[in-house]
């Protein structure tokens, strides 16, 4: 975005961090507990379109499938699968919930590359719920399956009985740590590309500033811009499927918590 420079020139101003604010989404006031947001707005449209997909799509369903009850399908048959090889046949009970959070991880992601949008998985608010919901409910669960057999889970049984008790510490910490790295891993990943893109787009306008600089840095810039968004769309799907996967390893520790 460009300015007036006290000087009287023209300078560049860009703020890659500003589309990350939450703010009302009418008016300019302050955010309140029952605020609609821009944050909440943007939910709003990804639970519409998952329903748009899942519901909607596979409503008149056909032996020749449309194009909306294939991705439906797909998608199903993908997470299912993923549940199956990862966690094991009997956490195909919790399959509504993985599929759940695969779906809302994903629509979000790929909403938020819409010009103008808000990703809300930028935000840790946002992944730590889904991350600390995933925790206590593995935690939950497998004392419920297991009782006091889940605390093998960290005690390494093929390990020397010298060494079991530091890494039975070290096994504690990472499974606390779990919440944690689960939330931060989505929340910067989405973060920084868009940030990356904001920054390369803030050199667009050069042209319109400076001819000489302008003419070289504008197509470059554009290029840029071109080749981080192909990334992003691929980092959008990468970082839904490995928030997945994670529950569904972590969901195969609750079930069989034995080393």
């Amino acid at each position: 975005m460009a300015s007036e420079a006290k000087d009287g020139g023209t300078e560049l101003v860009f703020h890659p961090m500003d589309q990350f604010i939450v703010k009302p989404l009418l008016g300019d006031g302050a955010v309140g507990t029952f605020t609609i947001t821009n944050v909440t707005f943007w939910m709003a449209l990804t639970l519409l379109a998952i329903i748009g997909l899942l519901v909607l799509g596979t409503s008149g369903r056909a032996t020749v499938p449309s194009r909306m009850q294939s991705i439906a399908e797909l998608a199903y048959g993908f997470i299912r699968k993923m549940v199956e090889d990862v966690a094991g046949k009997d956490a195909l009970p919790y399959f509504p919930m993985i599929m759940t959070l695969f779906m809302f991880i994903v629509f979000s992601n790929f909403l938020g590359l819409i010009p103008g949008s808000f990703t809300t998985t930028s935000h840790i608010a946002v992944t730590a719920v889904m991350a600390m919901a995933v925790f206590l409910f593995v935690t939950i669960l497998g004392f419920v399956k297991n009782g006091v057999g889940f605390f093998s889970l960290f005690w390494i049984s093929s390990a020397p009985l010298a060494l079991r008790p530091i890494l039975a510490l070290i096994e504690v910490i990472s499974y606390f740590v779990r919440p944690v790295s689960h939330s931060i891993r989505l929340a910067g990943n989405m973060m920084a590309g868009h940030a990356v893109i904001k920054v390369f787009a803030a050199f667009a306008p050069m042209v319109l500033i400076s001819t000489g600089i302008g003419l070289v840095v504008t197509p470059l810039s554009i290029l840029a811009i071109t080749a981080i968004y192909a990334l992003e769309v691929l980092v959008s799907f990468i970082q839904a499927y490995v928030f997945t996967i994670l529950t569904c390893v972590y969901l195969k520790d609750a079930l069989h918590p034995h080393h």
